[in-house]
C-alpha cells in the first residue's frame, strides 16, 4: 500500500501449506491480468510522444492484410483494443475460450499448458484471420486479452523492438522498476511463489506464457509493485493520459487505457484492475481522493478468491475513510 507517499507492506500466511516459508520482499508473484495496465501505460506514451493515435486502425500495424478485422465496414482502431469494445474474442486459440468456461476444474492448468506449448506468434497471426467481428465497434464491453496482445504488437511496431525489453526499458527508466519480468532469467525461477489452482492441495504450475505476454504474464515483487503504485499515483503525463475516460458504460463505470474506472461516494473516481491465473489472483486499486494505491495478491486461485480480497480491503478503505481531515 502506499497512502499519502508512505509505504506499507505486510506479508502473511505461508506460500506452501505446512511448510512454514512465508513469503517475503524478494518472492515474485505472477500478477495475471494487471499486466494489461502496463501494456496500456506504454501505449498513453507512445500517443503522448504523437508515435500513434487511438484512432488508427489496427491495420496499419499487422504483418498482412486482416479484412475480418472490420464490422459494418468500420475497422477496428487502437482505442477498441484498450477499451475493450472491438468484439475480439477473449483470448487466442479460441479452444481455449471453452477451457477457461470452467476454470476451476482441475483439469484446466494441464489444459492451458497443452494448448500453448508450442503456440507463438506465428501461429496467433494464423488464428487471427480465423475471428469473426460482431456488433459495433466501441459500444459493447467484451473483455479480451487477444486484444491486448495486438496492442503489444503495436508498441513494437512503434519503436522496432521487443515488447518485453520497450517494458523493462520504460519501468527502469520512469519507475525505477528492475525486478519485474514477462520471462524469468533461470536464476530468479526459485523466487516465483508456488500456488494452488482452485480447491486442490496439490500446487500448480504457472501460467504459460502468451505470444506477447502483455496480455497477463508479468511477474513482480511487492516492492516492485509499490513502485508502480507510486508511479500510478503520481502526475506522470503518460500515467494522466492512460486514466482518460475513453468509454462510459453506466453512470459509475468508464474505461481508459485498461483500466476499470468507478465511482462511488466512498472511493470517489478510482480505478481498479483484477488479475487471475490459474495459481494467483490479485487487485490493484487507486484511489487519488485520498492519495491511496493498494495491491493485494494470493498464491491461490478459484472461485471465492476475488471475493475473499475485496472483503479485506474493506475494511482498509473504511479505515482510510475514516481518517481523512485528521
Amino acid at each position: 500500500m502506499v497512502y499519502r507517499g508512505e509505504e506499507f507492506i505486510l506479508h502473511r500466511g505461508e506460500l506452501e501449506t505446512g511448510k512454514s516459508n512465508p513469503p517475503d520482499d524478494s518472492t515474485l508473484y505472477e500478477i495475471g491480468s494487471v499486466s494489461k495496465t502496463f501494456a496500456g501505460l506504454l501505449l498513453a506514451n507512445a500517443v503522448l510522444e504523437g508515435k500513434a493515435s487511438l484512432d488508427d486502425p489496427i491495420q496499419k500495424y499487422l504483418p498482412s492484410a486482416y479484412p475480418n478485422l472490420q464490422s459494418d465496414g468500420g475497422p477496428i482502431r487502437l482505442r477498441h483494443l484498450v477499451t475493450h469494445t472491438s468484439g475480439m474474442p477473449g483470448i487466442l486459440p479460441l479452444q481455449v475460450n471453452e477451457v477457461l468456461r470452467d476454470f476451476t476444474a482441475h483439469a484446466t492448468p494441464a489444459k492451458l499448458n497443452a494448448a500453448y506449448a508450442d503456440y507463438g506468434q506465428p501461429q496467433f497471426w494464423q488464428d487471427l484471420h480465423t475471428v469473426s467481428i460482431k456488433g459495433p465497434l466501441g459500444k459493447d464491453y467484451a473483455y479480451s486479452s487477444a486484444g491486448t496482445e495486438l496492442v503489444a504488437h503495436t508498441l513494437e511496431k512503434l519503436h522496432g523492438a521487443p515488447y518485453d525489453s520497450l517494458l523493462a526499458e520504460f519501468l527502469a527508466r520512469e519507475a525505477g522498476m528492475h525486478d519485474t519480468w514477462l520471462r524469468l532469467r533461470a536464476q530468479d525461477a526459485n523466487r516465483l511463489a508456488p500456488g494452488y489452482h482452485s480447491d486442490n492441495p496439490v500446487g500448480t504450475t504457472p501460467m504459460p506464457l502468451l505470444p506477447w505476454g502483455a496480455a497477463g504474464a508479468l511477474k513482480a515483487t511487492m516492492p516492485e509493485m509499490v513502485k508502480y503504485l507510486r508511479l500510478q499515483l503520481s502526475n506522470h503525463p503518460a500515467v494522466t493520459e492512460s486514466h482518460k475516460p475513453l468509454v462510459r458504460f453506466a453512470e459509475d463505470f468508464s474505461i481508459g487505457y485498461f483500466w476499470n474506472i468507478g465511482q462511488s461516494s466512498q472511493l470517489g473516481t478510482h480505478y481498479v484492475h483484477h488479475g487471475g491465473v490459474p495459481r494467483a489472483q490479485c487487485y490493484l486499486y487507486l484511489v487519488p481522493k485520498y492519495q491511496l494505491g493498494v495491491f493485494i495478491i494470493t498464491n491461490q486461485s478459484g472461485d471465492a478468491t476475488a471475493n475473499a480480497m475485496e472483503r479485506a480491503l474493506a475494511p482498509l478503505f473504511d479505515r482510510v475513510e475514516s481518517m481523512q481531515g485528521r
